[in-house]
C-alpha cells in the first residue's frame, strides 16, 4: 500500500490501482494515521486532527466509526486498533510519500553539502516532484503541515542552489523571482536569485533585485539586509571582488554533551564529509587509527552538526563491565531515586536502562576509545543498535569493533599542506610573532618526520617556547634514525609517537619526570589538591611545568583548574612509572590514602547542608575512587577497601550506584573471608559473585565479635544485603543458609548500641521484609527510632523517623503517630539540612494529606518535594511526584488540569528514562476514563497499568487499586455482579496484604455502591458502616466520599429511617476480614456458588 498526502490524500494498492477514500473527515483520519506511519496514533490526536476544535458529542464513538470506514475502503487489516484505545495504519515510513521526499531532501542536501550538485539536482526534484498541492491538505487544523511546507521551500531553495553550481542560471532565474514575490521576506531567496542574475550575465538586474530586496525589508520589518545579502551587493559594486562568502550557518537547537573546543579545527575537510556520509549510509562507522592520530576530534568535529550527539569517554575506564555504566553518565540518566510511599522498581541494569532511553529517540553516540574494552564495547553497541533504530554509532578506536553493518573509516596523517598549517596555528598559540615562512623548510620537514600525526606535530609546536624550528627538527632527526633504521617488534605507528613522547621527555628535569611518574596513578583527572597529596616535590610548580610542555592539559572546573593527560601520554608516563616500582607503589600507596581520607570526609557532609558540591566533586572523582578501590583490594590493603567502601556506600545509594556498590562490597568481602575456599575464586569483575545458589556467604565465614575487623565487616555486610534488596529485591533469600546469615547480621545491629545508630546500621529494620512477618516492621523501626534516639545523631535519627512515617502511612492504623513523626522531621530536617530527607518528608506529609483529602495541602507538599527534588538531581523522581499532583487535581474535580499533568508526567518520565511513573499514570487516566464512560479507553488503560505494573514490585496498595479499577470497567462492561466479585478480589488481596485503612474502606465502599446498583440497598449501607469504622473517623476520598453521601440518602428514602439505622448498626464494628466473607456470600447470591 501506498499513500500521499503532500496533497488531497491518496491511497494506492500494492498495484498501483488508486482506492476509494471518500469524504474530507475519511481522508483526514487517513492523514493523520499517514503522519503516524510505523507509530500507534492517540485516540485524542486522531480526534483532534479530525475534527479540529469542533469534535461531536461521543467522539470516541464517532472515531471508531470512522475507523470502521476506512478499513472497508482500505481492508480490514489495513488499521489495527492498539492498547490505550490508539490505532495505527499498517504502513512504513517508506509507503508515505511524505516521509519520501523527506528523505531524499536529505540525500539532496547531503550531495549538495559534499559539492555534488549533479546528484544534490536530481535527488531534489524528485523529492519536490512528489508535491500535488498544500501538504496534509484534509486535516481540519493544518498546523501540522508548517514543517513540511517549511521542507518543501528549504528543498526548493537547496535545488536552485544545486542548478546555480551546474550552470542553469537563466534557467532559475523565473522561479526564484515567482518564489520571492510569494516569500518576500526570505533572504535566502533573494540571495539566490541575485547570484542567478549575476551568473547569467545581467548585472544591473541583479542590482534592481537587490534594491528590490532591501526596501522589501525596510518597508515590511523595519531591518536591513543581512551579511549573505550585503556580501553580494558589495560584491556586485565591485565585480573584481566576488568573495562567495556563504551566509552564517543556521545553528540547529542541541540537546547533546558535545564541548565547543578552545582551539580551531584544521584540515580533514574530505574526511569529514566521508565520514558525514558514511553516517547517513551505516548505522555504526568506527574510525581506526594510532594514538594520536585525531580520531576523538575528527569524530566530534563530524557529528557538531548532529542536533543531538553525545559523547561517552571510555578511556578513564579499566574494566570492561563499566563500558554501560560511562554511557549511562555521559547521557545524564544516573539521577538520585528519591524514596516514596509508591516505590519505584530498581533500575540496576545499565544495559536495559540505555535500549529503554535510546529506542525511541534519535540519537548519536560516540563510544570514544574503544580499543582497552573492545569487547564490552563491540557487544554494547551491538546491542543498542539491535533495539533501537533511531540511534547512531560513531566509534573510535584503535581496531574495528568487528560488529555486524560496522564500518570502517581509517584515520589517516595529514596531508602537507593541512599539517603544515596546523603547526603554525598551534606555534602562534605559545608564540603570538611566530612566521611560518622564516624557515618553511624546517617546518615542512618537521611534519613529515612527524608522519602527519596531529599529537605529535601539536607536541612540537609546544616546543617553540624553547627551541626554533630548525633545532626542533634536527633532535627529531636523531629520534627517528633510532625508531626507524632497523627491525622492531613495535608497530611503526606506535615507533612514531613513541619517538615523539620520548622526545618530550628528554626535554624534562628529573622533578618533572618523577611528578608525571606519580601522576600516572589518578584516573581521569585530578586537582591541586590531589597533586600535592599524592605528587612529590613542588607539585604546584611542576604541575604548571608539565602544563605548559603540553604532556597535562588544564581544563577549568568549579572554581579550580583539572588537570588530566592526554590518552598516548598518560601510556607513556604509566610505563615510565613501571621503570621504578617503588615509585610507583609508594604513589598508588598515597593515591588510595587522598580519596580514602577524601570520602571519609564526604561522607557526613553529603547528609547536610553543604552536600550539593559534595556530591558533584565525588562524582567528578568517581574514576579515582573505582581506582583507589581496585587498588587497596589487589594490594590486600583490608583497612582501605573496608573504609573506602563504607565511607562511599551512602554515596552509592544516593547517585543510584547501588548495583556498583553491591559489586565492590561483595568483592571486598570475598577477599576478606576468613577462609578462603578453593571453590569460591575471586570474582573478575564487581558483580556480586555466585556462591552455590545463594547470594551471601555462609554464616561460618562470619567474625567473632573480638575480631578488630568484627564491625567493620558487620557494618559491609549490611550494606551489601541493602544494595542487593535494591537490585535484586525478587531473590534477596535464595534458602536457609542465606536466611541464617541474615539473622545474624540483623541480631548483631537489633541490639542497643552505636552500631545500629549510624549508617548501615539504621537500616536493619527492612530485614524484617526478608526474614520475619512484615507486620512486625512497626515494632522493628520503634526500636530503631529509640537506639538513634540513645546513640545516633539528628540525622540517624531523621532517617528512621521517616521510614517508620512512610511504613504508617502505607500500612494498617489510620496514620496513627505519623503527624507526630513528621512534625519532628520537619525540625530535624531544617536542622540538618540534607535536601533527601527534606524532600522525603514533604512526601510523606503529602501522602498522609492526600488519605485525609486535605487537597490544597497535599498539593503545596508534593510542589516543594518537586523542588527539593530537582534541586538535590533527582530528575528520575519528578514524574512520580507531577503524577501525584495530576490525582490530586483528579480527586478536586479539575480532570482537564488532571490529564495535563499525568501527560506531563509521563513526558518526563520518557526524558529521564523512568518507567516505573507509566502504571501510575494510566490508572488514573483509566480512572477518568470510566467515570466519563469511556469504558474501551478504560479498559485498555487500566490493562497497560497492570502489565506495566508487573515489571517490577509494585506496593500492595497500587495491585489493589488495580483491582479497584478493574472492578469498576468490569461494572459496566458485564454488569455490577461481575464487578463486585473483581472487587471482592481486590479487598481480599487488601487485606491479607494489610493495606492501609483508606485503601480498604475505599473497595468496600465501592462495593458498597455495586450492591446498590444490584437492588441490595440493606447490604450497601452494612458495608458503608463497617468501612466507616475502619477509618476510625477520618473522611473518605473525594469522589467516593460523594458517591456514599448519595447512596446513603437514597437508602434513607427507601428504607425508612428506622431501617436504614439497622442497617447502619448492623454493620458497625465488623473488621476487613468479615466484609470479605459477606462480600463472597453477596457474589455468590448474584451469581452462582462457583464464582469464587
Amino acid at each position: 500500500m501506498r499513500y500521499r498526502i503532500l496533497g488531497v490524500t491518496e491511497a494506492y494498492d500494492d498495484q498501483g490501482t488508486p482506492l476509494p477514500v471518500g469524504g474530507q473527515r475519511l481522508r483526514a483520519l487517513l492523514t493523520s494515521l499517514a503522519l503516524h506511519a510505523g507509530r500507534t496514533a492517540p485516540a485524542d490526536a486522531l480526534i483532534d486532527d479530525v475534527w479540529a476544535d469542533e469534535p461531536p458529542a461521543d467522539a470516541t464513538a464517532a472515531l471508531q466509526a470512522l475507523v470502521g470506514r476506512l478499513r472497508r475502503a482500505l481492508g480490514k487489516d489495513a488499521v489495527t486498533s492498539e492498547a490505550g484505545g490508539g490505532y495505527r495504519l499498517t504502513a512504513r515510513p517508506e509507503d508515505v510519500d511524505l516521509y519520501v521526499f523527506e528523505r531524499l531532501a536529505r540525500e539532496g542536501t547531503a550531495a549538495l553539502t559534499a559539492h555534488d550538485p549533479a546528484t544534490a539536482s536530481r535527488a531534489l526534484r524528485d523529492a519536490l516532484a512528489l508535491w500535488r498541492g498544500p501538504a496534509l491538505a484534509d486535516l481540519a487544523d493544518r498546523t501540522a503541515a508548517t514543517r513540511p511546507e517549511a521542507q518543501r521551500l528549504e528543498a526548493a531553495r537547496a535545488r536552485v542552489a544545486a542548478d546555480l553550481q551546474l550552470g542553469r542560471a537563466a534557467d532559475v532565474v523565473p522561479e526564484l523571482t515567482e518564489l520571492t514575490h510569494a516569500h518576500p521576506y526570505d533572504e535566502p531567496l533573494h540571495a539566490l536569485l541575485i547570484r542567478a542574475l549575476r551568473d547569467a550575465g545581467r548585472g544591473a538586474d541583479a542590482l534592481a533585485a537587490y534594491e528590490t530586496a532591501r526596501r522589501t525589508l525596510a518597508d515590511g520589518l523595519g531591518a536591513d539586509p543581512g551579511p549573505e545579502l550585503a556580501a553580494l551587493y558589495v560584491d556586485l559594486l565591485d565585480p573584481a571582488r566576488d568573495s562567495g562568502r556563504p551566509a552564517p550557518p543556521r545553528q540547529p537547537q542541541r540537546d547533546g554533551n558535545l564541548r565547543p573546543r578552545l582551539n580551531s579545527f584544521v584540515g580533514r575537510e574530505p574526511e569529514l564529509d566521508a565520514i558525514r556520509s558514511d553516517l547517513r549510509a551505516a548505522r555504526l562507522v568506527t574510525l581506526t587509527g594510532p594514538g594520536g592520530s585525531g580520531k576523538t576530534r575528527l569524530a566530534e568535529e563530524a557529528a557538531a552538526e548532529h542536533p543531538r550527539a553525545w559523547l561517552a569517554e571510555l578511556a578513564p575506564l579499566d574494566q570492561p563491565e563499566a563500558v554501560a555504566g560511562a554511557v549511562v553518565s555521559a547521557l545524564g540518566l544516573r539521577e538520585t531515586v528519591l524514596m516514596t510511599s509508591e516505590h519505584t522498581a530498581p533500575q540496576d541494569d545499565p544495559v536495559a536502562l540505555l535500549v529503554e532511553y535510546c529506542a525511541a529517540r534519535s540519537l548519536l553516540l560516540i563510544l570514544d576509545n574503544c580499543e582497552h574494552v573492545i569487547g564490552a564495547a563491540a557487544a554494547l553497541a551491538e546491542t543498542l543498535l539491535t533495539h533501537c533504530p533511531g540511534l547512531t554509532v560513531l566509534a573510535t578506536s584503535r581496531e574495528p569493533l568487528g560488529v555486524p553493518g560496522e564500518s570502517v573509516r581509517p584515520v589517516e596523517p595529514l596531508p602537507p599542506d593541512p599539517a603544515h598549517r596546523l603547526f603554525a596555528e598551534r606555534a602562534r598559540a605559545v608564540r603570538p610573532d611566530f612566521d611560518v615562512t622564516g624557515d618553511p623548510e624546517a617546518v615542512a620537514e618537521i611534519c613529515r618526520r612527524l608522519d602527519g600525526l596531529p599529537l605529535a606535530i601539536e607536541l612540537a609546536a609546544a616546543r617553540l617556547r624553547l627551541l626554533t624550528p630548525r633545532q626542533i627538527a634536527d633532535r627529531l632527526d636523531d629520534r627517528f634514525r633510532l625508531l626507524t633504521s632497523g627491525s622492531r617488534t613495535v608497530l611503526p605507528r606506535q615507533q612514531t609517537l613513541r619517538a615523539v613522547v620520548d622526545w618530550s621527555w628528554d626535554l624534562l628535569d628529573e622533578q618533572e619526570r618523577t611528578v608525571l611518574r606519580e601522576a600516572s596513578v589518578f584516573a581521569g583527572g585530578w586537582d591541586l589538591e590531589a597533586a600535592e597529596a599524592v605528587c612529590t616535590g613542588p607539585a604546584s610548580d611542576l604541575i604548571g611545568a608539565l602544563v605548559d610542555k603540553s604532556l597535562l592539559v588544564a581544563t577549568p572546573g568549579d572554581g579550580s583548574m583539572r588537570y588530566r593527560m592526554l590518552e598516548t601520554i598518560h601510556e607513556y608516563a604509566t610505563e615510565r612509572a613501571a621503570e621504578t616500582p617503588q615509585l610507583r607503589t609508594e604513589a598508588e600507596r598515597r593515591h588510595v590514602a587522598y580519596f580514602r581520607a577524601l570520602v571519609e570526609k564526604a561522607d557526613p557532609l553529603l547528609r547536610s547542608a553543604e552536600q550539593l558540591p559534595w556530591i558533584e566533586r565525588l562524582e567528578t572523582e568517581l574514576d579515582n575512587l573505582r581506582a583507589a578501590l581496585h587498588r587497596s583490594t589487589v594490594t590486600g590493603d583490608t583497612d582501605s577497601a573496608v573504609e573506602l567502601a563504607l565511607s562511599t556506600g551512602w554515596f552509592w545509594w544516593l547517585r543510584n550506584y547501588r548495583t556498583e556498590g553491591a559489586g565492590w562490597v561483595g568483592h571486598i568481602l570475598e577477599q576478606l573471608l576468613p577462609t578462603p575456599r578453593p571453590d569460591r575464586p575471586a570474582p573478575s569483575d564487581c558483580r556480586v559473585p555466585p556462591r552455590d545458589g545463594r547470594i551471601f556467604p555462609a554464616a561460618g565465614d562470619l567474625a567473632d565479635e573480638d575480631d578488630p575487623l568484627y564491625w567493620p565487616l558487620m557494618e559491609l555486610r549490611l550494606l551489601h544485603i541493602f544494595f542487593v534488596a535494591q537490585s535484586e529485591p525478587e531473590s534477596a533469600l535464595r534458602g536457609e543458609a542465606d536466611r541464617e546469615y541474615l539473622v545474624r547480621v540483623r541480631d548483631a545491629f537489633a541490639r542497643p548500641g552505636p552500631a545500629g545508630a549510624r549508617f548501615p546500621g539504621i537500616i536493619w529494620p527492612f530485614t524484617v521484609y526478608f526474614l520475619d512477618n512484615p507486620e512486625d516492621v512497626r515494632a522493628a523501626l520503634d526500636r530503631a527510632v529509640a537506639n538513634c534516639r540513645e546513640y545516633g545523631g539528628e540525622w540517624e535519627i531523621g532517617v528512621t523517623l521517616m521510614f517508620r512515617t512512610h511504613t504508617a502511612v502505607d500500612g494498617p492504623g489510620n496514620l496513627t503517630g505519623v503527624d507526630d513523626d513528621v512534625a519532628e522531621l520537619r525540625t530535624i530536617s531544617r536542622r540538618v539540612g540534607d535536601r533527601w530527607m527534606r524532600a522525603q518528608v514533604c512526601s510523606a506529609a503529602g501522602e498522609a494529606a492526600i488519605a485525609r483529602s486535605r487537597f490544597d495541602e497535599a498539593k503545596g507538599e508534593f510542589e516543594e518535594a518537586l523542588r527539593l527534588a530537582y534541586e538535590v538531581g533527582a530528575y528520575a523522581e519528578a514524574p512520580f511526584l507531577i503524577a501525584r499532583l495530576g490525582e490530586i487535581a483528579y480527586r478536586s474535580g479539575e480532570h482537564d488540569v488532571a490529564r495535563k499533568l499525568l501527560a506531563e508526567a509521563g513526558g518526563e518520565a520518557d526524558r529521564y528514562g523512568v518507567p516505573d511513573p507509566h502504571a501510575y499514570v494510566h490508572l488514573l487516566n483509566a480512572l477518568m476514563a470510566v467515570e466519563e464512560g469511556e469504558v474501551a479507553r478504560a479498559r485498555a488503560l487500566c490493562d497497560e497499568a497492570a502489565r506495566e505494573s508487573s515489571r517490577g514490585t509494585p506496593p500492595p496498595q497500587f495491585t489493589a487499586a488495580v483491582g479497584g479499577v478493574d472492578a469498576r470497567i468490569t461494572a459496566a462492561e458485564s454488569g455490577p455482579a461481575r464487578g463486585l466479585a473483581v472487587l471482592t478480589d481486590a479487598l481480599r488481596y487488601a487485606v491479607e496484604t494489610r493495606c492501609a485503612e483508606i485503601v480498604s474502606a475505599g473497595l468496600a465502599g465501592r462495593g458498597a455502591l455495586l450492591l446498590g446498583q444490584l437492588g441490595d440497598t440493606e447490604g450497601a449501607v452494612r458495608l458503608v458502616s463497617a468501612s466507616d469504622g475502619w477509618l476510625g473517623g477520618a473522611e473518605r476520598a473525594l469522589p467516593e466520599r460523594a458517591e456514599i453521601e448519595a447512596l446513603e440518602a437514597e437508602a434513607v428514602v427507601a428504607l425508612g429511617a428506622d431501617k436504614f439505622a439497622e442497617a447502619r448498626a448492623a454493620g458497625a464494628g465488623h473488621t476487613a476480614a468479615e466484609a470479605v466473607t459477606f462480600l463472597t456470600e453477596r457474589v455468590r447470591h448474584f451469581l452462582g456458588p462457583l464464582t469464587l
